[in-house]
């Protein structure tokens, strides 16, 4: 499992910084050191600790075979949600949330064949000669779009067993999505947000683009240590080792 960061690297990516006292969240009070100039700090204590549990769910989960969508779509957490996702070849979305990605995932499947197979078909020139050119170019303009709305999750071909959320408040829509379909949330908890809705949350600034690429890329790291252990798994069973099913449990019934 990757080295859990000094407290002295912790300070360094400023992940010790939350949010202003006024928009603080009651429920993370235990993860508050205190205050400086109006300004809540996160205990980095909390932080380790919280680190080492949500790191070696990753690992665990990526050791059998599951998958963990990466998903991060403020701007200062985008380039680091694709970054960190294609280290450690797992989906992420860093552009825009579609609804229904997990709640009606067989339409986002089918979605996802569609945009794969346009795509193979403009690369390997099959649809010219059957088209305009005027139609192939919409047919390029569809893809582009394609690729920047879901582009990140061309390789997913189920729901994921986790999701690991850089910004609950921003992508809200993706950790109900979850929690609906009972998918495990990794998330980073500033000090503004409700903890309860994340079963590994770590306590942390999440908008300081170095705290921001220092959590994703440990996560990364963690996973990716995991997927080397279950390749080798597989390797001594010849190639017959089958991924674990997902842990997601069918949609809950909303009681509101």
């Amino acid at each position: 499992m990757p080295n859990i960061p000094t407290l002295l690297e912790l300070l360094q990516a400023g992940v010790h910084f939350g949010h202003q006292t006024s928009k603080w969240h009651p429920k993370m009070e235990k993860y508050i050191f205190g205050e400086r100039q109006g300004i809540h700090i996160i205990d980095l204590e909390k932080t380790q600790s919280a680190l080492e549990k949500a790191l070696e769910f990753a690992r665990k989960t990526a050791a059998r075979g599951g998958v963990v969508l990466f998903v991060g779509t403020k701007k200062q957490a985008m380039e680091a949600v694709k970054k960190s996702a294609e280290y450690c070849g797992m989906p992420y979305v860093n552009k825009r949330w579609l609804g229904g990605t997990l709640t009606n995932y067989v339409n986002m499947a089918q979605l996802l064949r569609k945009y794969k197979d346009l795509k193979r078909k403009l690369e390997k020139g099959e649809l010219v000669g059957k088209y305009t050119k005027f139609e192939q170019q919409k047919f390029a303009e569809q893809v582009a779009k394609y690729d920047m709305e879901i582009g990140g999750l061309a390789e997913l071909t189920r729901i994921p067993d986790a999701v690991f959320i850089l910004d609950i408040r921003k992508d809200k829509t993706a950790i109900t999505e979850a929690n609906r379909r009972g998918v495990s949330v990794i998330a980073v908890c500033d000090t503004n947000v409700n903890p309860e809705q994340v079963d590994y949350p770590i306590p942390a600034n999440d908008d300081a683009i170095k705290s921001i690429e220092l959590l994703s890329q440990l996560v990364a790291e963690a996973i990716r240590e995991g997927r080397d252990e279950w390749e080798k798994n597989r390797a001594k069973l010849g190639g017959t080792l089958v991924t674990a099913p997902s842990a997601a449990m069918p949609e809950k019934t909303s009681s509101v």
